[in-house]
């Protein structure tokens, strides 16, 4: 999916909300364990609820690879059910020597199809370059995180600046605007006005809404540019919004509530 595209189907819907799949099988509804694939028929019943009202799935890939073989199939047999309309991210948080990351970004841009993969910045550009060369990809580089962890190194100064922010600025120019995205967690509402002067133009996935208690208010408001540039997951809130049979629709109101905030900041 271009950016162009990204941000007309943005603009269509009404809405920059990205379902997360991060899909338990030890917090689906009960009454779905004893089908063949319980998961996959949860993920199938939030994307049915949820689609007229997001723009994007993101799927935690170690919700799957938890379950080996069968859960990577559960993920193979949920991308390939997602609508080709919406952007599709594996949150994978790859990034590897070169020849290593050149097989991550095979496994997910080819074998399974996603629009968009999380990677880690850590090991350098070669690390994260084999995944900037597939035209019409995204890579989405972590940049501020929303947990508490991200004092350690994120915060940091190093060189008289925030380590975080030496990451936006280098990063920025091994892509475009056009395929590599940043991640910004929601509960740094407070840097959001310092981030976008750092990468003006680009899109950032922010996670840390709803459950984590990010404000999607703040958020919208320091970050939209000119082609929105957000893409704003909700995970707990929206997949998790009830535990019993009426999941899927409880889910749908979940994801309406947001697309209908969402169209007051457009």
């Amino acid at each position: 999916m271009t950016r162009q595209q990204l941000a007309s189907l943005i603009r269509k819907t009404g809405s920059y909300l990205c379902v997360g799949l991060d899909s338990d099988r030890t917090k689906i509804p009960k009454h779905l364990l004893g089908l063949k694939d319980p998961v996959f028929e949860f993920n199938k019943r939030i994307v049915d609820a949820t689609k007229d009202y997001c723009v994007a799935y993101k799927v935690n890939t170690a919700f799957y690879e938890a379950e080996g073989v069968k859960g990577w199939e559960t993920m193979e047999r949920t991308v390939e059910y997602l609508p080709k309309t919406h952007f599709r991210i594996a949150d994978a948080k790859r990034g590897d020597i070169g020849n290593t990351s050149t097989q991550y970004a095979r496994a997910f841009f080819e074998a399974m199809d996603f629009d968009a993969i999380t990677v880690a910045p850590y090991m350098g550009e070669d690390s994260v370059r084999p995944f900037l060369e597939y035209k019409d990809k995204w890579t989405i580089v972590l940049g501020l995180t929303s947990n508490v962890g991200a004092k350690d190194f994120e915060l940091q100064e190093a060189g008289g600046r925030l380590l975080y922010e030496r990451v936006l600025e280098t990063v920025a120019g091994w892509g475009s605007p056009d395929n590599l995205m940043f991640v910004v967690g929601a509960t740094r509402a407070d840097e959001f006005r310092n981030i976008r002067k750092l990468a003006p133009n680009h899109f950032y996935l922010v996670p840390g809404v709803g459950a984590q208690g990010g404000s999607l208010e703040e958020v919208s408001k320091q970050a939209i540019n000119g082609d929105v540039g957000l893409l704003v997951n909700a995970s707990r809130a929206v997949i998790y919004a009830s535990g019993g049979e009426d999941f899927g629709e409880a889910a749908k109101r979940a994801a309406a509530d947001y697309q209908s905030e969402m169209r007051g900041y457009l």
